[in-house]
């Protein structure tokens, strides 16, 4: 089930890249990024934690990640 209160969304170019995807997964504080074989996954029972440190948004190649806040 997605998030409630957020959405991050990845850019299909870099979902494959298994470097980052390892690099998302160590800097994330509450585990949202998952590194698997084949590249990122998103663990969405943990989208809700963000805490919109935006450590993926900079680690990422500009304009790749996106978090987008379903509440206003």
């Amino acid at each position: 089930m997605p998030g409630e209160f957020i959405d991050v969304r990845v850019d299909p170019k870099i979902a494959k890249d298994v470097e980052l995807a390892r690099k998302l997964a160590e800097i994330c504080p509450v585990g949202i990024f998952v590194a698997e074989e084949d590249g990122i996954r998103i663990d969405e029972s943990n989208l809700d934690e963000c805490v919109l440190c935006d450590l993926c948004v900079q680690a990422a190649p500009k304009g790749t990640i996106e978090i987008v806040k379903l509440y206003e």
